[in-house]
């Protein structure tokens, strides 16, 4: 049977000649009408903001809807899935199962396009936020908890001491030599090392002195402290925020971050190095500002994009579950 949707909203006249012309064309094509309200849900205000609208299988008819085009679309639709049918279409045969049953995959695909920003938002904090504990556990003398946590970051981030943050001690951060940033203790002379050796750097972790060591790296903090921030934007917005065009995030994203990452990549092998090469370290606050634009830039591209998907299969349930309530 052929299921037919009609979208309204508040009073509708137009929608009770839709209905009288529909019950009239049962004896040509049967089919079941759905009502939605789409003022029950702000993912339907966005997909039909002009209504009543009259979804008749895959075809979409808008205002004014006469009565031949309904009955032209419901024989197209009758035609269209005897055709299918009759061709053994797997597809189109899985949807029709899917369609007579609602799932607990369907409800928690309800549950979630609704609440899927508050669950990111919430695990963006903890994965960004979790690395800072560390170092309060190392003050608080729990080293157990805290190295945990350096362990767990330790497959995700290098975790290279000379370009972290550090908390409880002199300083912020403790550069290379090579950076050139007059006035501060370097990671050298703190440490004793005039050779980095990335292995002791990665599992420097501090002391009391010069604190403890974030369990992110700052370029990684400044990613996902960024990420973080738009997607509380993008909340506030309600969500309204247009996709950034994917040129604009290669030019304001990527290549600032790529820049300035692949170009130090000789100052860790700079003795195994021809003079020819140019070796230079990047410093904390270039880190911070072409993490923060790559964490940025990349959530304004993508949350848009999630969002419009979200909005589609909340659509979708949205009309499989009044199919069920209506049944």
């Amino acid at each position: 049977m052929i299921t037919v949707t009609l979208y309204y909203s508040n009073s509708c006249e137009e929608c009770e000649e839709i209905s009288k012309n529909l019950d009239e064309l049962q004896q040509f094509v049967a089919h079941r009408l759905i009502r939605i309200d789409v003022k029950s849900d702000a993912a339907l205000e966005t997909a039909f903001p002009e209504t009543p609208v009259l979804q008749i299988g895959p075809y979409q008819l808008n205002s004014p809807i006469s009565r031949q085009d309904i009955q032209a679309a419901l024989m197209a639709a009758r035609d269209r899935a005897s055709q299918l049918q009759a061709a053994g279409d797997m597809s189109y045969q899985k949807r029709v199962e899917n369609a007579q049953k609602l799932s607990g995959a369907d409800r928690f695909g309800f549950w979630l396009s609704n609440h899927y920003m508050f669950i990111f938002n919430l695990l963006v904090l903890f994965y960004v936020g979790l690395p800072f504990l560390a170092p309060v556990l190392m003050k608080l003398a729990l080293p157990g908890p805290a190295k945990a946590i350096y362990t767990l970051y330790s497959p995700l981030c290098h975790q290279l001491a000379f370009r972290s943050f550090f908390l409880f001690g002199e300083q912020f951060y403790y550069p290379r030599v090579l950076a050139n940033l007059s006035g501060l203790i370097s990671y050298e002379k703190i440490t004793g090392q005039e050779v980095i050796n990335l292995l002791a750097a990665r599992s420097f972790i501090g002391n009391e002195t010069m604190g403890y060591k974030v369990a992110l790296c700052q370029r990684d903090v400044a990613i996902y402290g960024a990420i973080l921030i738009f997607g509380l934007i993008f909340v506030l917005a309600r969500r309204r925020i247009k996709s950034l065009p994917w040129y604009l995030w290669i030019v304001f994203g990527l290549v600032p971050i790529g820049i300035d990452g692949f170009s130090q990549l000789p100052g860790l092998l700079q003795n195994h190095l021809p003079d020819w090469i140019v070796i230079r370290e990047s410093t904390p606050l270039l880190r911070l500002l072409t993490g923060s634009m790559f964490g940025f830039a990349t959530a304004w591209y993508v949350y848009p994009i999630l969002h419009e998907t979200m909005l589609e299969t909340r659509r979708v349930l949205i009309r499989k579950m009044a199919a069920f309530q209506q049944g």
